[in-house]
């Protein structure tokens, strides 16, 4: 009964997409309607003798070939106003809108814009996150899995936010939301309020992210507010090398919280091949931490080589996982569910198409 509830819900959405692609053919001189996306797909190896672990990072963490995700994103630019609804199918996609249940876990993104000013635009409905250096869809991150800070900050929020041109340069933005990641509506009636200042040039950007908010488990609000303040920022220093970094720093009173730094520099060899390392550390605090444990520090080192063929990019990737205190397994500690090994090294090949 789900499949075909499903099914015919995209079939709805496809339909309502085309009809209104019809709809707007003769008005393309006034706004500017457009369909794109992605799709992909991986292999995973682990170069230990069990196969049927992962690091605790988000995405890309099933054994041999596995499924990304399918994602169309449908926009709409007029003059002053718009819409984007950002669908997403498949296991990478699930995992992102996870507190999202029935016809809504396919939602990625769904809000409309107003464009008040040259100087100031207002956003409402369900947006993905500002913090952070990574972001959900494949296609906007250089390295196919993920770091360690993009999996336990936010991933999206669902409210209003207002973004201000504050110069040729300089931006910023404020945000009231629901608590972090229940984008379909706010079960308990306390609201997040986002902050941003940015920076940027032809060469590249900084930016300066900060919330603050009382959450929601699923069962009770959090006695106390998290507090998370996030610097992300990244220029070509050349015509073939980038240099990226992203920092945060996030807790919740007498509950825990973590902060990390990563750096991100980026070689591009020819027209066609890249090659890019993510170094990231990682640490949880001692009054709780959200992935290994209290007081345990972890040490991700990614590289990823990026080939790409028209719209097909082809990305072969080395991570090595170590963690401060035994987290992993070998296959006959696997059976007894204690784990033995400080670190696991892995094998990912992702193909992404992007349209």
């Amino acid at each position: 009964m789900k499949s075909i509830t499903m099914t015919k819900f995209v079939k709805k959405v496809l339909f309502a997409i085309m009809a209104f692609v019809n709809l707007t053919v003769f008005a393309q001189e006034e706004a500017k309607f457009q369909i794109s996306g992605s799709v992909d797909g991986y292999y995973r190896y682990n170069f230990s003798d069990e196969q049927r672990q992962a690091p605790l990072s988000s995405f890309a963490n099933d054994p041999g070939f596995a499924l990304g995700m399918a994602n169309v994103i449908a926009s709409y630019e007029g003059e002053k106003v718009g819409f984007v609804a950002d669908l997403v199918f498949g296991p990478r996609g699930e995992d992102a809108v996870f507190l999202s249940t029935g016809s809504s876990n396919i939602v990625n993104q769904l809000y409309v814009y107003w464009t008040v000013s040259d100087a100031v635009t207002l956003t409402f409905g369900n947006f993905n996150t500002f913090l952070g250096y990574e972001v959900i869809s494949p296609t906007g991150n250089f390295n196919y899995s993920t770091s360690y800070m993009f999996s336990y900050g936010p991933f999206s929020h669902t409210g209003l936010k207002a973004d201000f041109s504050l110069s040729e340069n300089w931006s910023a933005m404020l945000a009231v939301m629901n608590p972090t990641d229940y984008t379909e509506y706010n079960p308990a009636g306390v609201y997040t309020f986002g902050a941003q200042l940015g920076y940027e040039t032809e060469k590249g950007g900084t930016w300066l992210n900060a919330i603050y908010g009382k959450q929601y488990d699923g069962t009770a609000i959090s006695e106390e507010a998290t507090f998370q303040i996030d610097l992300t920022t990244g220029y070509d220093l050349t015509d073939m090398f980038y240099l990226g970094l992203n920092a945060t720093y996030n807790e919740t009173k007498d509950a825990g919280g973590f902060y990390g730094v990563a750096l991100y520099p980026q070689v591009k060899t020819s027209e066609s091949f890249a090659l890019g390392l993510r170094a990231e550390y990682f640490k949880e605090l001692e009054d709780g931490g959200p992935v290994y444990g209290p007081d345990i520090n972890t040490w991700d080192f990614t590289l990823t080589g990026s080939y790409t063929v028209g719209d097909l990019t082809i990305k072969p990737e080395l991570r090595l996982d170590t963690v401060s205190e035994d987290r992993f397994f070998d296959k006959d500690s696997y059976k007894t569910g204690i784990p033995t090994e400080g670190s696991l090294g892995s094998f990912v090949l992702a193909a992404i198409y992007k349209f």
